[in-house]
């Protein structure tokens, strides 16, 4: 595309007020979309009237968010729909960030003309050791990435930002980078195979399973031990953990199997506890502060344990007792329009009972015994 064709898209992207969702776009559109940015803004200081004008942000608050249910799938996802906020310079509350916006607009550039990728963690310390008193904690980077995304309404990659991963995978499943060997998962050990932050790369990635079905693990310990049980061999699998909550990388990899091999059904094994739903939840739906990019994350996971049923299979002296940041995430799962009713109820008898659960405490039955719970949950179908 010329770079005519670039700015003149770019001055349509900037009059549509009815996008809400975040491009994939090349470096040399990415850079347009700044330099329309940084026009309009140049426009105004100059104009008859001089103002310093606002930036007109996607309102990634709650009230803006609404659920995609899908007419031909199952799946469902967080999107955001059309009001804006602003970062102004003239609020005394909103100055740092309508400044960290323009800084970080032009750490992008900087990393683009480059052709380089950065973790948000490089990000950071860059940032910082420029702007010290505008970023001085990961958080404030952070928001701005969801800032300029919603800004420029493009992808964080796009912008040369690279997810940070912590997943993994094991099991049945072959892969092969470009012009690379293949990997077989199953043969990668109770470490299993580190699932990389380039979400390019992830996109290239050449996938083939035998696999029936498709596991995601809350706990790093849980998938070792899975692993280590060779889990997989008898229960034809993919497993999968982010170890805690999911990070971009995993999420997006997760997508992109369910994408290639869309028969597999994708079941999530986590705590029976707030937490554990809320992690769930964010595989399942994507999050309100990444609406604009949900709809690339979100899988049709079902929830196959632990649930309030599973209660029974441990002893009493395992339960623990909510405490106060439980309550404060299942007050913000209860909220949410996104969860369905059945999940609901799971949160409402956990809050009401006061108590949760590890998963971990299932070994009260041995430490094969997960297995065991494994093969009678998919068998019963007893996931929802």
């Amino acid at each position: 595309m010329e770079t005519t064709g670039l700015f003149k898209s770019s001055m349509r992207f900037f009059s549509d007020q009815e996008l809400c969702y975040a491009d994939i776009l090349t470096p040399q559109e990415v850079l347009a979309r700044i330099q329309v940015a940084v026009l309009n803004f140049l426009r105004i200081l100059s104009s008859s009237t001089p103002a310093i004008s606002n930036l007109p942000l996607i309102d990634r608050s709650s009230s803006n968010s609404r659920v995609n249910q899908g007419i031909l799938t199952d799946e469902s996802w967080i999107f955001l729909s059309h009001s804006f906020c602003t970062r102004s310079l003239m609020r005394a509350n909103a100055a740092k960030a309508f400044v960290r916006v323009w800084k970080l607009m032009e750490m992008c550039s900087q990393i683009l003309l480059q052709e380089k990728r950065v973790t948000q963690r490089e990000l950071f310390y860059k940032l910082f050791c420029d702007s010290p008193a505008y970023f001085p904690t990961q958080l404030h980077v952070n928001r701005t990435i969801q800032d300029v995304v919603a800004l420029l309404r493009c992808s964080r990659f796009s912008l040369g930002v690279m997810a940070s991963s912590r997943g993994l995978v094991a099991g049945r499943l072959l892969l092969q980078e470009p012009e690379q060997e293949t990997v077989d998962c199953a043969a990668c050990g109770t470490s299993g195979y580190a699932i990389s932050g380039d979400l390019d790369l992830l996109q290239k990635l050449t996938l083939k399973t035998d696999a029936r079905y498709v596991i995601v693990i809350e706990k790093h310990a849980i998938f070792q031990r899975l692993a280590e049980d060779r889990v997989f061999n008898h229960i034809p699998s993919i497993l999968i953990t982010a170890k805690g909550y999911p990070d971009m990388a995993t999420r997006y990899f997760l997508h992109r199997i369910s994408k290639t091999f869309p028969h597999l059904p994708i079941f999530g094994l986590v705590d029976w506890n707030p937490a554990g739903l809320a992690i769930l939840c964010t595989f399942k739906y994507g999050s309100i502060g990444m609406g604009l990019e949900a709809y690339r994350y979100a899988c049709n996971v079902k929830w196959l344990g632990m649930r309030g049923d599973d209660v029974q299979l441990i002893p009493q002296e395992s339960l623990v007792s909510l405490k106060p940041r439980d309550l404060q995430i299942a007050k913000s799962l209860m909220s949410s329009e996104i969860l369905q009713e059945n999940y609901r109820e799971e949160l409402t008898l956990m809050v009401e009972g006061g108590q949760k659960a590890e998963l971990e405490a299932l070994y009260h039955n041995g430490f094969d015994y997960l297995e065991k719970y494994l093969v009678k949950k998919i068998i019963q179908f007893n996931y929802i």
